[in-house]
């Protein structure tokens, strides 16, 4: 009891600093919110080049990381909590090598951060749109600066990323969210409500947070994803549970460290490290649930959509449900493409981080008469990359995430080799003796409707089917219809007339969509980000539409002249 009036205190406390902003404000009801015009431009990825500066700089950070386990606690306002069930967080590429000691949170502790963030909400929200976007603009610059070198070191030796694989998700994109973020936020302020007489009415429209709080659930593949699933709501006046992946703690921490030395009271965003289903299940039963901010597999949100229908009659507000679920990326190639450019496509969608972007090729299409010579430069390349440890500058890729990634994905791989019909023509091996290595494996397939061509498999497997060049009508169905998924593919033709083809005929196949490029590699700002079907709800994450997703819109109206009469001219005799 001391310790919960203690908490609601020091949060009021820090929320009495914020009063000053109000004094701010006109002495109007509605003052028209004060910002500064701004534009925002996609931050630069360092190279790395040996002696460089910047390699120095993570090497120090690498060593630093390396030789601590850090211990991440649960935290609920300004409050550390420790439980009994004390978990680690290991590299995937040396799994007996402990990087961050943390704790699953009870059903009792996800209560009390519920209740924390709620009541946090009330008084954040209060807080002018436009000073929490120069708080997520300083986040950047922190991001960007001081504490570049250790969130890359902490993906790096905990999510197993490779350097360039780290530089583009905990630097630049995690950079890029919190940026572009506070400019779309912004864009909002400027718009006004059409007022005919402002001497008589003013029209105005303020952006509140949501009543109750936000669930943000990550995944462990993008420390990036992490920051924008939790920190996009907080922007929008929202109170949040961050839920990281038991695979990527200590990347979020460092995140929820940042966004702590920017100023974000207690309370706002509370850390929360926990078994999915005891999560889930707790968040689902409050009446205070305002949304979920979801990126995982399909059977958990499904799980979470199915418990919020249930319950849907004791919410306060219908919660919002925003989720993005993987897919089965495909790259349909033409018999005009240029092969040179596929198979550089396809290695590096294929196998860059070992196939665990949500993005990543997993199917392709080739007609026959490009077959043997995609089949072997595609061999030729596939055998040079070099799996090790990240921190190994000349790795393509490392391990995967954990020892249920890899017992998953071997099954994958017995399966195309135990399977009459398919034909594993480059790599099958895997080992996870030291780390959970899987090397980069290429199957041809003969039934085009095998698992390996329709599930999504999440690892460095790249499943290949050869059509006949008259069939290319045949082979496109097969992209729309065999999978339940939707989320990224890739045409690759010279053809004009049948790129423009493709484009319409596969319209529905793909949220994001490339013609002649890889099926991964979307940029904040550059191609915003999200799949229909069965890969999520597609709110474009990285583009303007998403902040408008944790915002609860006011339109409000003034009237200056008293009103006289309640008859109208036309009832008059």
């Amino acid at each position: 009891m001391c310790t919960s009036i203690m908490l609601k205190l020091s949060v009021r406390s820090t929320f009495a600093n914020f009063k000053r902003f109000a004094a701010r404000r006109s002495s109007s009801v509605v003052a028209r919110p004060k910002f500064k015009d701004f534009k925002v431009k996609n931050e630069p990825i360092l190279e790395y080049l040996k002696g460089s500066k910047e390699r120095k700089e993570l090497e120090a950070a690498l060593k630093n990381v390396a030789s601590n386990c850090e211990d991440v606690p649960i935290v609920i306002g300004d409050e550390e909590i420790r439980t009994k069930e004390v978990k680690y967080q290991v590299m995937p590429h040396d799994h007996q090598h402990k990087i961050a000691k943390f704790y699953y949170a009870t059903p009792e502790v996800v209560q009390k951060a519920i209740k924390v963030a709620s009541e946090a909400r009330i008084e954040w929200d209060k807080v002018p749109l436009e000073d929490r976007i120069d708080m997520w603009m300083r986040a950047a610059d922190l991001m960007a600066t001081k504490y570049r070198m250790a969130l890359n070191a902490a993906t790096m030796l905990g999510q197993s990323k490779t350097v360039v694989q780290a530089e583009i998700d905990s630097a630049a994109e995690l950079i890029d969210f919190f940026r572009f973020n506070a400019f779309f936020a912004k864009e909002l302020l400027k718009y006004d409500p059409i007022s005919e007489n402002p001497s008589v009415t003013r029209n105005s429209m303020r952006y509140r947070g949501l009543e109750g709080f936000i669930a943000a659930v990550a995944p462990f593949n993008f420390t990036a994803i992490g920051g924008n699933l939790s920190y996009t709501p907080a922007l929008m006046g929202n109170g949040v549970l961050f839920k990281p992946s038991d695979t990527a703690v200590l990347s979020c921490f460092t995140i929820f460290k940042v966004m702590k030395e920017v100023g974000i009271p207690p309370g706002v965003v509370n850390f929360i490290p926990c078994d999915g289903p005891v999560f889930g299940d707790t968040i689902t039963n409050s009446p205070l649930l305002a949304g979920i901010n979801f990126t995982g597999s399909v059977p958990t949100f499904l799980r979470l959509w199915t418990q919020v229908g249930q319950k849907i009659a004791k919410y306060r507000n219908f919660p919002r449900l925003i989720g993005e679920c993987g897919g089965k990326n495909y790259h349909f190639i033409h018999k005009s493409a240029d092969v040179e450019s596929v198979v550089n496509g396809t290695i590096r969608s294929a196998f860059e981080y070992c196939g665990q972007k949500c993005s990543a090729c997993s199917r392709m299409y080739v007609p026959r008469s490009l077959w043997p010579s995609i089949k072997e430069q595609l061999l030729e390349l596939r055998n040079k990359l070099k799996v090790g440890p990240p921190t190994e500058y000349d790795s393509f890729m490392s391990a995967v995430i954990d020892d249920k990634a890899f017992e998953r994905i071997r099954g994958y791989i017995d399966h195309a080799k135990n399977m009459s019909g398919n034909k594993v023509i480059g790599g099958g091996q895997y080992d996870n003796r030291q780390g959970y290595f899987v090397q980069p494996t290429i199957v041809e397939v003969s039934d085009p409707r095998d698992r390996l061509m329709t599930e999504e498999i999440f690892g460095p497997i790249l499943s290949v089917y050869v059509y006949e060049d008259g069939a290319v009508e045949e082979a496109m169905s097969l992209v729309k219809e065999s999978t339940p998924f939707g989320l990224t593919g890739a045409v690759f033709a010279q053809d004009q007339k049948f790129l423009e083809y493709a484009a319409e005929n596969l319209k529905m196949t793909a949220g994001n969509f490339y013609l002649n490029d890889k099926s991964t590699g979307s940029v904040v700002g550059q191609q915003p980000f999200g799949g229909g079907r069965h890969s999520g709800t597609n709110d474009k994450a990285g583009g303007p539409h998403y902040v408008l997703r944790w915002t609860s819109p006011q339109a409000i109206k003034e009237t200056f002249v008293p009103l006289k009469d309640w008859k109208y001219p036309y009832m008059e005799n």
